[in-house]
């Protein structure tokens, strides 16, 4: 029986990522190769996002091309998963390249749907109907899935992603999340536990906690309600576990203070908060519907501060919202300034068809005035940064070692048995020094040498 060779093909959040991981371990134990690319391949996936336009025209793009090729290659299955799936639908499987359409959800279903494809020269489509009715008690499909797949989740060496929760019930009016990964469902704490135990035996050192808004992990058992602080409290118990993370965090009062003291009471809870404010104004805020004003925002930075006063905070920010006038970005400039965030993600406002500002908000921002506001927001967020990692300069730091850096050619010294590494601190700094790649996945003092505003460099203790 011949072997058949799938490429995969991911775009998008660290959800999807996890995503493109279980499902290339489902379809190893199910006997297909991984191909290294999509000359070599049989059939190709595409992991999709919808969170901004550009995601989207990116799979497009690259649905051209294949279909292209299977003009040459009839034979070629070609599938879209993940969030694009969701939202199109049966619509993909109008595009001439596409054979297969699989939601999010229906991820442990891959390795049958492309069975049928290959099998019957069928389309198929596997998405959920009705995508906010919530989960059902006692459907683990993706749970097991989970649990059976995720110790192969070809991840960077000694870290690896565990989702804790899924879907999202915020509904910012910007957000196409809400529609396509459907509500909160929060997995139980004993098989986030038994994930952490079954990486933890693979070699993990650290585990990432995810969630679309992870701090509102609730989940009850009997007369107990166990939350986010709870698992970061017991994860850091497995043995062999030396850092946990969690991302990303909505600005929210509920369970705050009791996450950011397990964070103050055990070295093992990473001291770093992913925590994005959207917008300085709030006005902008109240439009987008999120729940909470710039005020209230730095409250919860300085509180972060007084129990945890080494956290290192990132944001993101959305610039050209529609109606963001001049003050109300110079606002979301005065909020950068005041949080002084280790580092910011910073977004063009793209309509999402079928969230809320696409119905009823006219996208009224022209595209040059967006990056300029992207381009200043991101001057000012350089400065901080470069002034934050000023302060690293001397130190002897902490590193979890990724592997060879991908841009050695940035700091060109070493040897080919001690080249450039990339690592991060526990606080989410990138550190490069130069050392042996038998370094990967594990801990190791590095002494700071020098700085930049992205990239702390070092030399192995």
């Amino acid at each position: 029986m011949k072997s058949f060779a799938v490429y995969i093909e991911s775009f998008g959040c660290q959800m999807n990522k996890l995503d493109t991981a279980l499902v290339a371990s489902a379809l190893q134990d199910a006997g297909f190769r991984l191909a290294v690319g999509v000359k070599e391949a049989d059939v190709v996936l595409i992991n999709t996002c919808s969170v901004r336009q550009h995601a989207e025209d990116r799979v497009l793009s690259h649905l051209g091309h294949l279909k292209h090729l299977k003009e040459h290659r009839p034979d070629l299955v070609v599938g879209v998963i993940g969030c694009m799936a969701q939202r199109l639908g049966e619509k993909l499987l109008e595009h001439g390249a596409v054979n297969i359409v699989c939601g999010p959800a229906q991820i442990p279903q891959i390795a049958d749907l492309i069975c049928q494809a290959l099998a019957q020269n069928a389309k198929q489509v596997a998405v959920t109907e009705k995508i906010r009715q919530p989960v059902q008690p006692g459907d683990g499909s993706l749970d097991s899935f989970e649990l059976e797949h995720s110790s192969r989740d070809g991840q960077i060496p000694g870290q690896a992603f565990v989702r804790v929760m899924r879907g999202c019930n915020y509904f910012c009016t910007y957000c196409v999340v809400p529609y396509v990964r459907g509500p909160e469902a929060c997995r139980p704490p004993e098989a986030v536990l038994e994930q952490v135990k079954r990486l933890a035996d693979e070699g993990i050192k650290q585990v990432t906690l995810l969630g679309q808004t992870v701090n509102s992990y609730k989940y009850r058992k009997g007369e107990q309600t166990y939350c986010l602080a709870d698992l970061l409290d017991m994860a850091p118990r497995v043995a062999g576990i030396e850092w946990v993370r969690f991302v990303t965090s909505y600005p929210a009062d509920e369970f705050y203070e009791e996450i950011l003291q397990v964070m103050a009471d055990s070295p093992k809870v990473c001291r770093y908060l992913h925590m994005p404010a959207q917008s300085g104004s709030d006005q902008i805020l109240k439009a987008m519907n999120r729940h909470y004003t710039a005020a209230h925002y730095l409250e919860l930075i300085e509180k972060a501060r007084t129990v945890v006063p080494d956290i290192a905070v990132a944001g993101d920010f959305i610039v050209g919202f529609p109606g963001e006038t001049e003050d109300d970005f110079q606002a979301t400039v005065d909020l950068t300034r005041k949080v002084r965030y280790k580092n910011c993600f910073v977004f063009k406002y793209s309509p999402r068809p079928g969230t809320t500002a696409d119905k009823h908000l006219a996208d009224s921002i022209p595209d040059e005035v967006k990056q300029r506001r992207i381009v200043e927001l991101l001057a000012v967020q350089e400065q901080i940064s470069g002034e934050l990692n000023q302060a690293f300069l001397g130190r002897q730091v902490m590193v979890l070692v990724e592997g060879p850096s991908k841009k050695a050619h940035v700091n060109p010294t070493g040897s080919d048995d001690h080249p450039q590494l990339v690592s991060r601190t526990s606080t989410d700094h990138i550190v490069v020094f130069n050392g042996p790649v038998s370094l990967a996945g594990r801990l190791t003092q590095v002494r700071i040498t020098r700085t930049s505003p992205l990239t702390l460099f070092g030399e192995s203790s």
